[in-house]
């Protein structure tokens, strides 16, 4: 299973993307990474990302996202309820490769 993350990527994103089943990413690459999610969902790649150390804000990022990781067990039951982010893990120190699939 090949994984990539936007460190992974250089100028020609999309191709570097290719044949790729994960990208996995930060919060903080979010911001970066709007022309990103809408080609992960053309060329059918998962959509990782590891929010802990940050609130989550709503937003149509969500949509892409397949796997979050969270900081608060108790939030993240909630959080996937109201995000539709199929996949929330709260409270865990694990790699977020661990729970890719």
């Amino acid at each position: 299973m090949r994984i990539v993350t936007l460190n992974d990527l250089n100028e020609d994103k999309r191709a570097d993307m290719k044949g790729a089943r994960w990208l996995i990413l930060s919060a903080n690459d979010l911001e970066h990474s709007t022309s990103l999610l809408m080609f992960t969902e053309l060329d059918d790649i998962l959509v990782a990302v590891d929010h802990r150390g940050s609130t989550p804000q709503d937003g149509l990022w969500q949509r892409a996202v397949h796997l979050i990781l969270i900081d608060d067990e108790h939030e993240a039951d909630a959080f996937r309820r109201r995000s539709g982010i199929t996949k929330v893990i709260g409270g865990t120190k694990e790699d977020i490769r661990t729970f890719l699939w």
